[in-house]
């Protein structure tokens, strides 16, 4: 499984100061690539391309390039807050990860630096007559590079922060995430399957030093100590749940230097004070029930959102009846046990919210009581009986909620076919 600090450089790779970063030095490198490259461009070619229009071109790149940045951070920051009032502000951070967004405002910001630099070496006369060719060889690949990004980045706008596309980025990361514990549900460990019986007695409780949820476990770091230690940890907190620093987040048993491990063992436990999508198939379904739960709002009124919601849990539970790879499931970590994802817990994040909110509007309840009939034909014993207990659940709100006599007939013959073959 991905290591702790694998996971810590993906997040700060995701980040948008980092690809601005990587693109400024490179636009900086490239603006300076000229000086050393002169000595082995022809004298002749100074004359047939006319070096000397690159100063003007690079004032054009500079002064243009820092309005239409400006333009680009006001037109997200836009984004961001109709994605936080509209749809929930735990689907933020996808918009905040989107590459086409970074990628053009790394862009953007390298052109500006990269005319920059060229003016200020062509004011010194660092790159002579030979120097200024290249330069504005260079110049023309970047404006180019300039349209097609501003092309890319119009198309782009038209989707940016809207709810239907921030539902599908939420969908697609909870389905990888879930593709990812479905393949290894125990994280390449062996299974610990009630806490309270499999631990031993011997057990040392092993207490975490902040207090929040649990973002990435380091499961191939837990087997490493224990391997070294000569025994074996028990995992009580998985991704996604909410620990304490008066509760333990692990066990171990038979380590030798158990006072000494202690430390290690609580870093491989990345804590922060939100939740993460890596690890955590669960927090995509909650956000995804959010946006329905706030479309379902009176003061947003729009049941169609949540109906789209519902179909994408659909997509989202399917993945955990898809067939597994023995050799994926195979266990990595033998002295490292993890407790299981509860699919009832996933029914619950998705469905719940749902039903509750929607009691009172039949279409949403016609196709809450669709969707759990066919999730409740699959082939999985959990699959019908969670689909059953949430198909009751789902009525006696309903039943509640409507007036009218003939809407309740209909929740009721739809909530009866469920679980029928």
């Amino acid at each position: 499984m991905t290591s702790r600090w694998i996971w810590l450089s993906s997040q700060i790779i995701h980040r948008i100061w980092f690809r601005a970063s990587l693109f400024s030095l490179l636009a900086i490198a490239t603006a300076l690539v000229a000086i050393f490259v002169r000595p082995y461009i022809p004298s002749n070619w100074t004359t047939s391309i006319g070096a000397d229009a690159v100063d003007n071109v690079l004032s054009i790149i500079a002064s243009s390039m820092l309005t239409v940045t400006t333009f680009s951070l006001s037109t997200m920051v836009s984004a961001y807050s109709a994605a936080t009032s509209s749809v929930t502000p735990r689907a933020t951070r996808l918009i905040m990860q989107d590459s086409t967004t970074q990628n053009v405002l790394a862009t953007f910001v390298g052109s500006f630096l990269f005319s920059l630099v060229g003016i200020i070496a062509l004011s010194t006369g660092a790159y002579g007559e030979s120097g200024r060719v290249v330069l504005f060889v260079v110049t023309i690949a970047v404006i180019v590079l300039i349209i097609v990004t501003l092309l890319r980045w119009i198309d782009h706008l038209s989707s940016l922060g809207r709810v239907t596309e921030t539902t599908a980025r939420v969908e697609v990361v909870t389905i990888e995430a879930m593709r990812s514990r479905r393949k290894r549900p125990f994280l390449g460990c062996r299974p610990l399957n009630d806490a309270s019986f499999d631990v031993p007695a011997t057990a040392r409780p092993i207490f975490p030093s902040a207090i929040g949820y649990v973002q990435h476990l380091d499961t191939g770091g837990l087997s490493a100590i224990a391997t070294a230690g000569g025994g074996q940890i028990f995992v009580r907190t998985i991704p996604g749940q909410l620990t304490g620093t008066n509760e333990p987040v692990a066990w171990s048993v038979g380590l030798r230097d158990h006072d000494l491990d202690q430390d290690a063992i609580r870093s491989c436990f990345s804590i922060g004070e939100t939740r993460s999508f890596d690890q955590d198939p669960r927090f995509g379904a909650c956000v995804l029930a959010e946006i329905a739960s706030r479309a379902l709002s009176p003061a947003v009124n729009d049941p169609g959102t949540a109906i789209d919601v519902i179909t994408r849990a659909i997509r989202v539970l399917s993945v955990w009846a898809e067939p597994v790879d023995p050799l994926e499931a195979e266990i990595l970590y033998p002295n490292v046990h993890v407790p299981p994802i509860d699919l009832a817990g996933l029914f619950d994040d998705l469905f719940v919210p749902i039903a509750r909110d929607g009691a009172g509007i039949i279409e949403v309840g016609l196709q809450l009581q669709k969707a759990l009939r066919v999730l409740s034909l699959y082939d999985d014993d959990r699959f019908w009986q969670n689909a059953r207990r949430h198909s009751v659940e789902a009525l006696g709100r309903a039943e509640l909620q409507l007036a009218f006599a003939g809407d309740k007939e209909r929740i009721r013959r739809a909530s009866e076919a469920v679980g029928r073959t």
